[in-house]
């Protein structure tokens, strides 16, 4: 199984380990086009403040984050796994998972990234700070700029697997799954249903549906199942408790599934 998350918006800062390698980092095929993007974001970061802030969105109270940046080949590093906070990563519980589910965890999730296209949890990474949506001077939007770049790797990466995606629409830019592996792709959406008048109507949760994403792939990694298909997902979500109705192959061959909770 492949899981692929969003990143969280907030990030732990404080790395003790070593400085950045690039080409350490997982998915090494995707080195030249990390380097791309890192140099470009260093040298405006470092060149010019008001600028960056910018091209990356940032608010006033967060201007902070443009010298982070800046510092990016030199701060100290900590596994993806913990620098990416948030909803999705405390109900997910990296950090409390036994020997046999963290291995599991370290095979199976992939993180998308602005800035390194998409890391392991055992990557070490700096803190930054580089939404998918940003549109850097030279290189342009990021989505395309990993699109092209993702091409290649990421159907390798999958490699016969089912692939658990999990992505907001922003990273889901990034890759698209297409053909063979579209076909052994799942979505999930998160909707709650409530009772009024005796009617049962279902919403979208924003906030809940990360949480319950994040309890969703504890569940699956502490239970050892290895669903080889959307199929076989469905049956090992509702053995461990969820309502899913699913929905597939659509018209481009994944599956969307829908977890369906009463209380948030």
């Amino acid at each position: 199984m492949l899981v692929l998350l969003p990143p969280s918006e907030g990030k732990a800062t404080g790395g003790t380990g070593p400085a950045l390698e690039v080409g350490g980092l997982s998915l090494p095929a995707l080195a030249d086009a990390r380097e791309a993007v890192l140099t470009e974001l260093v040298e405006l970061c470092a060149a010019d403040e008001d600028k960056a802030a910018e091209v990356l969105g940032l608010s006033p109270g967060l201007r902070g984050e443009v010298a982070k940046n800046a510092a990016l080949r030199t701060s100290g590093t900590r596994p993806a796994g913990e620098i990416y906070t948030g909803v999705l990563y405390d109900a997910l519980g990296l950090a409390s998972l036994d020997a046999a589910a963290r291995r599991r965890a370290e095979e199976s999730l992939l993180v998308f990234s602005g800035l390194w296209g998409a890391v392991r949890i055992g990557d070490a990474i700096p803190s930054y700070r580089c939404s998918m949506g940003v549109k850097l001077p030279g290189l342009g939007a990021l989505g395309a700029h990993w699109r092209r770049a993702m091409a290649g790797p990421l159907p390798e990466a999958a490699d016969g697997r089912l692939v658990l995606d999990l992505r907001s629409a922003a990273y889901a830019t990034a890759w698209k799954p297409k053909g063979e592996v579209a076909e052994r792709t799942a979505t999930v959406r998160v909707l709650q249903s409530r009772m009024v008048g005796g009617v049962e109507k279902r919403s979208v949760v924003s906030h809940f549906n990360k949480a319950t994403k994040g309890r969703l792939v504890r569940e699956l990694l502490t239970a050892g199942v290895s669903p080889s298909g959307p199929g076989e997902l469905v049956g090992a979500l509702r053995d461990l408790g969820y309502v899913v109705e699913a929905a597939g192959p659509g018209k481009g061959g994944a599956w969307a599934l829908d977890v369906v909770v009463t209380e948030l």
